[in-house]
């Protein structure tokens, strides 16, 4: 996993080298191994390759800031590398083919490198090196833009075909790596995160559209378009072509989730071979591999398949506690280590230490985020960073397997819609597992509803027909939180809070062929008898603790945000409901927010995360676009 950067200039006007340079440099902390760069000339196929500070010393080209702005190249990429699959120089990025008619630069993991490189290699192909991208190069010299068919992992990348003159550029069928971009028909700058493009120039201008879609429906990553006014993400599932001035946006892969209620008696094995065949495929790796553990059902899983395949005693996993047992799940956690072996590794989160980390959590998200439950996660991956450079994380089984309790309304409306006699059943069955979970989501969803209101009139009245009308179909609803309304936020977080520490995440779930798999099931194996997650449940018999196999609550990792709220944050969100600052922001009216947050600390209210939000927003104007250095 690495961190890539380019600029194209189709005026043909000579790249300027040191917004190269500082754009990989913003990157540094996702690929601290290697450094590398290229400097090419659309028009007749020139190139220069330079190093940087950061490149392997046996590399002997000129270092990129030894370059003068009085040279012909009008294309350049930047790369920095960390170092998964050979770890040698053979694997150095910018990387090109044998003849240089082709470039890349690539972020991810192609984990069925193996298997294609063999059959690359039958069709007449010779590699010079290991690794996963010299494949993805081959691949597309093979197949062209096909070869995104053959590929099973994540990735974000950018090809420079020379005889063409052509600018390829692809994202996952997930989204799991990130690929922004800004595009003005004269100039073209893509890069792994949006810190990158600002280095470049790019305006820092908030997109209103957006900041009203996550603070009246929480929502984020859910379009092309993002925070910042001008700067687009590559959706996932779709590739970009830059050819003749122009740009072209195409969807590769697209799946439909089953709307059928029952399942007939057949055999599902099917998921288990292919949830543990995605697991073998995410443990190859030339550097360490660890797992996330947080006691659920999807990352204990993960855990206990993953023993098949490591020495007793060899796998590490990390995990975040609390003294509070409320948001603490280590008896469930000790249920896994005790049943594997594994290596267990603890970190508590702080609402002390997340006051001293919020500058750099808020500058390395890059936009706002929906709770503080990711600060659990940015705590994991800094343990892990200590002794592992991958990481396995349970991401996305939710999403898939229908792991929320939300779920159940849209499962019992469609039995409704259907007119399928189970309802009565299936009702009856969540109220006696989760008799206090219908009555909290009714009253969360009113509460949430409601505090729209905090919004200033002007701003609300504006923008109100972009408020999300969800679906009440179950089938849909997976999807739309598959593609759209949850996962790709989920991924972002993954993504940032990895890297930050240098860790490359990887996500079982989301292989692409369980995914599609999945996606065919009848819904009674995902929710049935007030359980969710069926298939998973049913497969993992006698591999999983029954403790975990059979819980009926759901928590990941979390943090105690509630608590931090009214304790230890109180003072600093005072602060900042008090500023100049938040106070003249359009957005909101500053005095409703305040009396929410004070209902909530007088024990009125209940606390919900829409309320995280509003400061989370005010800080993010103040780094991103006041570019304000100190934004407590």
């Amino acid at each position: 996993m690495c961190g890539i950067a380019g600029i194209y200039n189709l005026s043909k006007r000579p790249v300027n080298i040191t917004q190269v340079k500082s754009m990989s440099d913003s990157l540094r902390h996702r690929g601290p191994d290697d450094e590398g760069y290229v400097l090419l000339n659309s028009n007749n196929g020139d190139h220069k390759e330079l190093s940087g500070n950061d490149s392997i010393r046996e590399l002997k080209f000129e270092n990129i800031m030894s370059l003068d702005d009085k040279h012909r190249f009008d294309l350049a990429f930047g790369h920095r590398r960390l170092s998964i699959i050979d770890l040698s120089s053979l694997a150095h990025q910018p990387m090109s083919n044998a003849d240089k008619s082709l470039w890349i630069v690539h972020n991810g993991e192609i984990y069925n490198y193996v298997e294609l490189r063999e059959d690359l290699e039958d069709l007449g192909h010779t590699f010079k090196s290991k690794s996963d991208t010299e494949v993805v190069l081959h691949a597309y010299q093979e197949w062209g833009v096909d070869c995104l068919q053959k590929f099973n992992g994540m990735w974000a990348f950018a090809i420079w075909d020379v005889k063409r003159k052509m600018l390829f550029c692809s994202r996952d069928r997930l989204g799991i790596k990130s690929f922004y971009y800004i595009f003005d028909g004269d100039r073209f700058v893509f890069a792994s995160e949006i810190k990158s493009l600002l280095e470049c120039g790019a305006e820092r201008k908030p997109n209103d559209r957006i900041i009203y879609d996550y603070l009246a429906c929480g929502l984020q990553d859910h379009t092309d378009e993002t925070f910042f006014d001008g700067i687009k993400q590559l959706k996932p599932a779709y590739y970009l072509l830059i050819e003749n001035g122009e740009l072209k946006v195409e969807r590769y892969w697209n799946i439909k989730v089953n709307d059928e209620i029952r399942s007939k008696n057949g055999n599902y094995s099917g998921f288990y071979n292919l949830f543990e065949e995605s697991i073998k495929l995410r443990l190859r790796s030339d550097v360490p591999v660890g797992t996330c553990l947080s006691g659920g059902l999807d990352s204990s899983s993960i855990v206990c398949i993953t023993n098949k395949f490591v020495d007793k005693g060899r796998q590490k996993t990390f995990s975040s506690c609390f003294d509070n047992k409320r948001f603490d799940e280590r008896e469930y956690i000790e249920e896994v280590i005790e049943r594997t072996g594994a290596d267990k590794n603890y970190i508590f989160p702080s609402g002390e230490a997340f006051l001293e980390e919020i500058e750099d959590l808020i500058y390395h998200q890059d936009e706002p985020f929906g709770s503080l439950s990711i600060y659990a996660q940015w705590n994991v991956m800094r343990k892990a960073s200590e002794t592992v450079k991958v990481l396995l994380d349970g991401q996305g089984g939710d999403e898939l397997l229908a792991g929320y309790l939300e779920y159940y309304a849209s499962f019992l409306k469609t039995l409704i819609f259907k007119k399928d006699f189970r309802v009565i059943k299936e009702l009856i069955c969540f109220l006696i597992l989760h008799p206090k979970s219908a009555y909290e989501l009714f009253l969360k969803m009113r509460m949430r509803e409601k505090r729209k209101g905090m919004l200033s009139s002007e701003f609300a009245s504006k923008y109100k027909d972009r408020d999300v009308k969800y679906t009440e179909d179950l089938a849909t609803k997976l999807l739309n939180d598959l593609t759209r309304d949850k996962l790709p936020a989920l991924l972002h977080y993954e993504d940032r809070n990895s890297m930050a520490f240098s860790i490359e995440a990887r996500v079982p779930f989301l292989d692409f062929k369980l995914v599609e798999y999945v996606a065919k099931l009848p819904l009674d194996k995902k929710l049935k008898n007030g359980m969710t997650k069926v298939i998973l449940r049913e497969v993992m018999k006698g591999i999983l603790p029954e403790k975990i196999r059979k819980r009926k609550d759901k928590m990941g990792f979390v943090t105690p945000e509630d608590v931090w709220m009214k304790t230890v944050l109180k003072d600093w969100v005072m602060d900042i409901l008090l500023s100049e600052s938040f106070r003249k922001r359009k957005y909101w009216d500053a005095d409703k927010v305040l009396k929410e947050f004070e209902d909530v600390w007088t024990g009125k209210k209940k606390y919900t995360s829409d309320l995280w939000r509003y400061i989370n927003m005010e800080l993010w104007m103040r780094r991103f676009v006041d570019d304000r250095c100190d934004i407590s």
